[in-house]
């Protein structure tokens, strides 16, 4: 945290240390990004509003846990289930939907962050007070809290809106750290928690894995079929799916990847394969395929994407790929994807 001579640092870096829930984390990220956009009158439903946009890729795209306490992930459910926002909007447009919605419980479900966190965010600054007596003493200027507590409206105090504007990025990723911290702690077993925190800009090619790995497997079986539809594949009609699906692995690593028919990349999308109906195919063809990749392009950098798994590159050419021990890598990651709300995937049938 940016060190600055007249203001009480230390209250600042205290406000993320102890908490039950990500309000604090979101409310102080919205707040600072509404600081820079709006200037220092803040009408409070709008910092309530960005804090749901702020969550919304990371509960609704990647499904992380916000444990059970939490409003946060509770209030992005209900936008995007009852007020049917699409789980792909920007954070702008996500944030500007929610503050169109006018109805009672559209505007309860807002309010009730009012009853938590733009008080509660201060108490560094008054420890012993009450939410009352907050509000009352959020003026006093011996206190030099970062803002004053109105009933609708916030008003960033003069004494700090330097020392945000000029730190804006510090204290954002500041907070996205702590709050990735806080997450981890949550989902244990998750992946890439920091990773899941913003919507990424794009998704990376797999050109490269198509080019220097699964190319030369096609070379020489010529024609595969999908794992899913039974759909003959060639080098010319084939695309490639994530096994267990990127939104929970976050990565592109060669051994969750495997051939499949363009139809099904798209209705399988973010879905989970049932290991009974699907591995042993899986496998089968992740084996064959390794075995002519390190015949026919040994020096390719995608070999080194399945050290994650095993020892070594010399243990896989000499003893093949371990079929047990990678069903013990995919096994938990299905499970927990589906502790984590990720559904199974089911083919249409005619």
């Amino acid at each position: 945290m940016p060190e600055e001579k007249n203001l009480p640092i230390q209250f600042l870096s205290s406000t993320l240390g102890k908490t039950a829930a990500t309000y604090k984390f979101y409310w102080f990220l919205s707040l600072i990004q509404l600081i820079e956009e709006e200037g220092v009158i803040l009408e409070k439903r709008k910092i309530f509003a960005r804090m749901l946009a702020n969550a919304w890729y990371t509960v609704n795209y990647f499904k992380i846990s916000f444990g059970k306490q939490d409003k946060v992930h509770e209030a992005v459910s209900f936008y995007r289930v009852e007020r049917k926002i699409p789980i792909d909007l920007g954070q702008t447009k996500v944030w500007e939907k929610i503050l169109s919605f006018k109805d009672s419980r559209s505007v309860s479900i807002l309010t009730h962050f009012d009853n938590q966190v733009p008080h509660w965010f201060l108490s560094p600054w008054f420890p012993t007070m009450s939410k009352r007596q907050i509000y009352a003493n959020s003026k006093d200027p011996k206190r030099m809290s970062p803002y004053f507590l109105e009933s609708v409206n916030i008003e960033v105090n003069p004494e700090w809106l330097p020392y945000f504007l000029k730190n804006s990025a510090v204290l954002k990723d500041f907070c996205l750290w702590n709050l990735s911290l806080f997450l981890q702690k949550h989902n244990p077993n998750v992946p890439d928690i920091p990773n899941k925190l913003i919507k990424p800009i794009s998704r990376a090619s797999l050109y490269k894995q198509k080019k220097g790995f699964w190319n030369f497997y096609f070379d020489e079986v010529k024609e595969q079929k999908c794992i899913y539809s039974g759909e003959i594949l060639t080098s010319n009609n084939y695309v490639l799916d994530h096994f267990v699906p990127y939104n929970f692995v976050s990565h592109d690593l060669n051994w969750n990847l495997v051939p499949a028919h363009s139809s099904i990349n798209s209705s399988k999308s973010d879905k989970l394969p049932r290991l009974n109906q699907y591995f042993d195919s899986f496998f089968e063809i992740q084996e064959k395929a390794l075995d002519i990749v390190i015949r026919n392009n040994p020096d390719t950098k995608l070999i080194e994407d399945y050290l994650s798994i095993f020892p070594s590159i010399e243990n896989i050419q000499y003893s093949g790929l371990s079929k047990k021990k990678f069903k013990e890598t995919i096994e938990p990651l299905i499970t927990i994807a589906h502790n984590n709300g990720f559904e199974f995937y089911e083919p249409k049938t005619e």
